[in-house]
């Protein structure tokens, strides 16, 4: 079947609108989950899809959204009822995939230990340590004491050994662990009717590509492999059916056959959205595509300290930055071409929410570039 064509500008359209950048209220995004990091990362998302500034993010033990350490060891938010079927997906696919996920298997291999293995033993640990609300480093310390010599290092930042720190966040979740929002460093909690997850779910990771494919689509295999920092051919061999081909500018990739329409006549994303830095927009893994200058790329993901992002009309048009000093919100913004007055009013009432979600009295928008 030849691949359905479709230009850049019906990509970028298709994600603003299934993502629900259009202010429609749908947290359809959700399936992919919702990146907390920051100070209020996954309510500024949220405040990006939904009419009214969100004065409760439904977050925590008892409530249907849970803080999970999950994908790629980041805290994310992600419906509760999708946890158990999340931790079989993120479950390392093979030995080789194991290897190339965890930072403690070249010394688990070193002492002959395999790192399926490995990983297995640090889940199961976690599973025994905590047992009510944790801190971090009370669990890490119970851990450690639990675990292979192999599977723990020297720490010189503080002076202590303790178990690796990636194998230690990924086997939180197939453990049946959650995070208590707003709490630094984190309390690891027990989640209420926990499955117990031991291995891959090669169903749930199905489901979960074609939610990637369906939010951040249409892409590649080398795509969705980022994005889980899996190995390419672990997850090729898992890929699903029922995806349709689809050229983007020469570039092949894939969608759900149940996306196409959308994709082939999106509505225009006329809008203007101050995005937070880790932004499920931004999450996708084609940044060429996001941003065509690479020049800029450097801009908007450094290694450390990533701004946010000032969408306008589907396009990324500058940064912002916060600096809250006491009830007192400065809103930075850099912009990278000029824009006109009409898109400053809007971005001027974008940063007054910035503000709601941030809990600022006042609010002070500030112009660079």
């Amino acid at each position: 079947m030849k691949p359905v064509a479709v230009s850049r500008e019906q990509v970028i359209a298709y994600r603003v609108a299934v993502q629900g950048l259009h202010r429609t209220g749908d947290l359809d995004v959700l399936r992919i989950g919702v990146q907390d990091s920051g100070a209020d990362g996954a309510r500024l998302a949220f405040d990006a899809r939904q009419p009214d500034v969100p004065t409760d993010s439904g977050v925590g033990p008892g409530q249907p959204l849970a803080l999970v350490w999950s994908l790629r060891g980041a805290p994310y938010v992600h419906r509760r009822t999708d946890l158990d079927d999340l931790a079989g997906a993120l479950w390392p696919l093979s030995e080789a995939d194991a290897v190339a996920r965890l930072d403690s298997a070249a010394q688990a291999r070193k002492a002959g230990l395999a790192s399926l293995d490995a990983y297995s033993l640090t889940v199961d640990a976690l599973r025994a340590a905590v047992t009510g609300p944790t801190g971090k480093g009370a669990a890490s310390a119970a851990v450690t004491a639990l675990v292979p010599e192999p599977l723990t290092r020297n720490c010189r930042a503080c002076q202590a050994t303790h178990v690796f720190e990636l194998p230690f966040r990924l086997g939180a979740l197939p453990a049946g662990l959650e995070l208590e929002p707003g709490t630094s460093p984190p309390v690891l909690v027990p989640r209420a009717g926990a499955r117990s997850v031991d291995g891959p779910d090669l169903p749930a990771l199905q489901r979960l590509i074609v939610s990637y494919l369906t939010m951040l689509g249409p892409a590649t295999q080398a795509d969705v492999a980022g994005y889980l920092e899996a190995r390419r051919a672990d997850v090729a061999q898992a890929w699903p059916d029922g995806l349709v081909d689809v050229d983007v500018d020469g570039r092949t990739t894939y969608l759900p056959a149940d996306r196409v329409k959308t994709l082939r006549k999106p509505p225009e994303p006329e809008l203007v959205r101050l995005l937070g830095a880790f932004d499920p927009f931004l999450q996708a893994r084609d940044r060429d595509l996001i941003v065509p200058d690479r020049a800029v790329h450097k801009v908007l993901w450094p290694v450390l300290g990533r701004p946010g992002v000032v969408l306008v009309d589907g396009e990324v048009m500058g940064t912002w930055r916060p600096r809250l000093a006491g009830k007192k919100l400065t809103v930075t913004v850099e912009q990278f071409a000029p824009l006109p007055p009409t898109t400053w009013a809007l971005i001027e009432q974008e940063a007054e929410r910035v503000g709601r979600v941030r809990g600022a009295g006042a609010v002070t928008l500030a112009r660079t570039g």
